[in-house]
């Protein structure tokens, strides 16, 4: 198989953690309800016991009827628009978080603010005051990502550079004008393998949209070395052919590009809905950097390459895990089985 790095070391993360859709559950690990009744996000800083508390507009959401908290969406929003007691607690929330990303390996951060605000002039403000903000106290640069085209040039255009060059999250065939805003930027950049319509339906359309939107991209001036495809990673709790179409889609994309192109994408994506995702997720990178991944968007603090180039594969929960990959454990009964008797700990 077409294995391009040999050390973790090698392996490019870009940090996936700081988003506004990121949740935490109300009164849970993360949540915290004081006698009053009032609520914070709680976290640890050098042993201490953290609070952002909630500002009382957040009560009233969706997502807060429904016991969740969305973290990250309620520290932007008081890093940009609080008073001085809430700005410092919201930036502060958002500084643990960077250092943390950075601490255990990212060497870029993913900023998404897309679920700040339903309102694209407060999306926009909400992303330019992140970038200033995250540049000001991190060491890498971001990984600027939206849905929106408009969103993620503000971004790039706050950004100062002090970091080294920005990624661009992302470029795809519905909207390829992202390419002359990566070139602009002098931004690398992700690269979606999903075509104008939708996602891909299997390995081959994966391949032929990649090689649509790469041929494109090179055609206007950038290089292999500045794209981070994504193959995109579905489920295997929906389809159990996803894991293998993703293993393949890798194997054709790098045999097509070579080596100096950087494949990436949502890892832990493929484990969705299956228990002991982080066995599902180490086994899976394991299996996509030995087909020719070399990047991925993940959460350091839960995912690394290095662990996952170390899994044992022999053992039978690996094996479990690796017959689930491979689409050979039909709805995952095998699996679900095995970690139903307490085996796969």
């Amino acid at each position: 198989m077409p294995q391009v790095i040999d050390s973790p070391d090698q392996f490019t993360v870009i940090g996936e953690n700081i988003h506004a859709t990121r949740v935490v559950k109300r009164g849970g690990v993360r949540g915290h309800v004081f006698e009053d009744g009032k609520e914070a996000i709680k976290y640890k800083l050098d042993g201490e016991r953290k609070f952002v508390h909630i500002p009382e507009h957040f009560t009233t959401t969706q997502p807060y009827e429904q016991g969740t908290l969305k973290h990250f969406q309620i520290a932007m929003w008081m890093g940009a628009n609080g008073d001085d007691g809430q700005a410092s607690s919201g930036k502060a929330y958002i500084k643990y978080e960077v250092d943390r990303q950075i601490r255990t390996g990212s060497n870029y951060l993913d900023l998404n603010v897309d679920e700040s605000s339903y309102r694209l002039h407060e999306q926009k403000a909400t992303m330019e005051w992140l970038i200033k903000f995250v540049e000001s106290e991190s060491t890498v640069p971001p990984s600027i990502d939206s849905s929106n085209s408009e969103i993620i040039e503000v971004g790039l255009a706050a950004y100062g550079g002090g970091q080294g060059r920005p990624m661009l999250n992302s470029i795809a065939l519905e909207r390829p004008e992202a390419i002359d805003m990566a070139l602009k930027y002098n931004a690398r950049a992700v690269v979606m393998a999903s075509n104008e319509v939708g996602m891909p339906a299997d390995a081959a359309e994966r391949l032929e949209n990649v090689g649509r939107i790469v041929e494109m991209a090179l055609s206007k001036g950038m290089e292999k070395a500045d794209i981070f495809v994504d193959p995109l990673y579905f489920p295997i709790a929906v389809d159990a052919r996803y894991g293998k179409d993703a293993l393949e889609a890798i194997e054709g994309i790098r045999s097509e590009f070579g080596n100096e192109i950087h494949i990436a994408g949502g890892m832990s994506n493929v484990s969705f809905g299956i228990p002991k995702r982080r066995l599902i997720n180490d086994v899976f990178l394991n299996l996509a950097i030995k087909s020719g991944v070399d990047s991925g968007i993940i959460d350091p603090m839960t995912t690394s390459a290095k662990r996952s180039m170390n899994v044992d594969l022999d053992l039978r929960p690996a094996q479990l895990a690796l017959d689930l990959l491979q689409g050979n454990d039909d709805f995952a009964m095998n699996y679900i089985t095995a970690f139903r008797a307490g085996e796969l700990d």
